[in-house]
């Protein structure tokens, strides 16, 4: 008996121990201090309940018996008691378990661990009352707002400009304490917007004109006049809309009938500056000579069910058109984001002459989705109408004024475009918060009320100070941390690389594809972009992609692979070989001569003494193509040569 009324009562005190345990362990514990500061539930503790809590505690998942999805959840506590003691970091047994003094009872419970700041952010969340805003769910991965939102913009304080551009980040450098940078000088503008605009450097006559010129809106003009070569601006930009809209003229699917390019039809709504949502509009809702981006790739072979047609053009669409992922909503509900397997196989319906069956992780499922647009409250499509027709309704929804994420979507690309870090990062992401809000909202709006005119929207971001900034270098390794101070430093795309080359020397050797289809342009040219041609060699190391998948960004980092091609590689050898020749027949009558012409028109500046020192070594006595040739590659190799400052 006494033994029994022993082990019962060590029994009662274990217990007793156990469900006091967490409160004497916080008493005794030394925690990272609180964070002395109010705590923004959306900026300091989002973030961090999502990526590290949720997985287990959200979104349907309860380990412990806790959840957190919403304040009141939290406030119930897990299956052992209250977690979180309101007021009071120190005794709250949230605050134990994060701070990681017991590892056998720690969260995460693994991986690494939070931060002290993290830890001291969430104390002092918890000492000012748990604040909680309403409408926040972590069971539900934020997203933006569909509608546009009009901006005011304020007036200009201590600069001098009308665009709203730059009064809008006038305000954005007080906020983060940086002063508004001087503008580059006349000579980088020009490079800069020479390129950005029609895809080539200056050449040496135009640029002189342009520095020599005394009149104040002569970067306004410069702009207007790049603005206004149609078919160099077509040229340029092609190869932006060949990488997004994965067309091409040669490739996986073109030999058998699998694939139809949309050359024809893209090159020419861009020289006419066709309103983007007319332009959209036709891609979804096909014209004569755009039906290949709906049509996709028809793979042969065995197929996963996420890869049919009807499933790409879902996929296409939400992308390139709304900075949306269904990728992973095409094989199971997503898991970073809310999309779900109905909502991609409903979209994908639209374009289906037969009802689709839902196919998760490739196995039929035996439902079927209904056909829907992935935010119902733009509008619905019929599902009773013909395929034609409901792609007609879709296209319609998609391009309406009120679909402010559409609007928002293109210009975040084409600000990444011009000063190479867009307004939100990655662009393909447009949930995610962008570094200025104002400027995204009011280029969007912007946007849609001067009627979807794309050199409009590039006008007034060329125009702007903004992109008039000195350039600075980013890594790109935490968006999160990211600050403009002014365009982020681009490298050429390989198109410009070879172009710029070609230029130089006059020489731009290759015929077009005997595939690539242009009415009333191929024919007729009389330099052969780059664009023009099937990849080679040196453009697939200079990042041109395979336009198999949608390409919304190329690498900015350099290659080993470049690497090995600028220094050994045939094509680009050929290329600095032939083009020599054509150098010294039209510019070697004086080495002098030969020395500005290629500084000024490669980096848009005269030799210094000691460059043209160098280089007049390197030409020697007597000016042989051999010698040119060098001189050509070392230009071509520089770093001011390759980048855009």
């Amino acid at each position: 008996m006494r033994n029994r009324k022993y082990f019962a009562w060590m029994g009662f005190f274990l217990l007793v121990g156990m469900i006091l345990t967490p409160q004497t362990r916080a008493e005794e514990a030394h925690y990272p201090p609180a964070a002395n500061r109010t705590v923004s539930f959306q900026k300091d503790i989002e973030p961090v309940l999502r990526q590290n809590c949720a997985k287990c505690h959200a979104r349907g998942k309860a380990e412990g018996g806790f959840r957190m999805d919403v304040r009141d959840l939290v406030l119930i506590g897990s299956n052992t008691g209250r977690v979180v003691q309101t007021g009071d970091s120190q005794n709250s047994y949230l605050t134990h378990l994060i701070s990681g003094v017991d590892s056998s009872v720690r969260m995460p419970p693994s991986g690494e661990l939070l931060s002290e700041e993290q830890v001291g952010l969430i104390r002092a969340w918890i000492d000012q009352g748990l604040p909680w805003p309403d409408g926040i769910n972590l069971g539900r991965f934020k997203e933006a707002e569909l509608e546009p939102r009009e901006v005011i913009v304020p007036a200009a304080k201590a600069i001098h400009s009308e665009n709203p551009v730059d009064r809008l980040l006038e305000s954005y450098f007080q906020k983060n304490e940086i002063e508004f940078p001087d503008r580059v000088d006349d000579r980088l503008f020009a490079r800069r917007a020479y390129l950005d605009t029609i895809g080539l450097l200056p050449p040496p006559d135009q640029l002189e004109a342009f520095l020599e010129d005394d009149s104040p809106d002569k970067r306004n003009a410069l702009v207007e006049d790049l603005l206004s070569r149609n078919q160099e601006y077509a040229e340029n930009w092609i190869t932006f809309w060949n990488d997004l809209l994965r067309n091409d003229f040669t490739g996986t699917g073109y030999i058998d009938g699998g694939r139809k390019q949309i050359t024809d039809w893209l090159y020419h709504s861009l020289e006419a500056n066709k309103p983007y949502n007319q332009f959209v509009h036709e891609l979804v809702d096909p014209v004569t000579g755009s039906e290949g981006f709906i049509k996709g790739i028809v793979w042969r072979g065995v197929t996963n069910s996420s890869q049919t047609p009807a499933m790409q053009a879902a996929q296409n669409i939400g992308q390139v058109f709304m900075g949306i992922n269904l990728k992973c909503a095409s094989c199971h509900d997503s898991f970073i984001s809310n999309w779900t397997l109905k909502d991609s196989y409903g979209l994908a319906s639209v374009f289906s002459d037969d009802p689709l069956e839902i196919h998760r992780c490739d196995n039929p499922t035996g439902d079927h989705a209904p056909i829907k647009f992935l935010y119902e409250e733009l509008g619905t499509v019929d599902p009773n109408l013909s395929r034609d027709r409901r792609a007609e309704q879709l296209a319609n929804i998609l391009t309406d004024e009120q679909n402010g994420r559409f609007a928002r979507t293109f210009v975040n690309r084409l600000w990444a475009r011009l000063l190479g870090h867009g307004l939100i990062e990655p662009n393909d992401e447009m949930d995610r918060d962008p570094w200025s809000k104002d400027i995204l909202d009011w280029l969007a709006t912007d946007f849609i009320e001067n009627d979807f005119d794309v050199k409009h929207t590039l006008r007034v971001i060329l125009t702007s100070k903004a992109y008039q900034l000195p350039s600075s270098s980013w890594n790109g390794q935490n968006d999160k941390n990211f600050v403009f101070t002014g365009p982020v430093v681009k490298r050429m795309t390989a198109e410009q690389f070879r172009d710029s080359l070609c230029a130089i020397t006059n020489h731009w050797p290759g015929e077009p594809g005997t595939d690539l289809k242009i009415d009333n342009m191929v024919d007729g040219v009389t330099q052969t972009r780059s664009w023009m041609l099937k990849r080679d060699p040196f453009t697939v190391a200079m990042g041109r992609p395979n336009r198999d998948q949608i390409n919304s960004q190329r690498s900015p980092y350099a290659t080993t692979l470049q690497a090995l091609e600028l220094t050994n590689g045939s094509t680009l050898y050929d290329l600095l070989e032939q083009g020599a020749g054509r150098l010294i027949s039209d510019h070697g009558q004086s080495k002098e001569e030969l020395v500005h012409y290629l500084f000024f028109y490669g980096l848009g500046r005269e030799a210094t003494e000691a460059e043209k020192g160098m280089v007049l070594e390197m030409i020697g006595d007597e000016i042989s193509a051999e010698n040119v040739e060098d001189v050509l590659w070392s230009l071509a190799m520089l770093p001011e040569f390759q980048l855009i400052y």
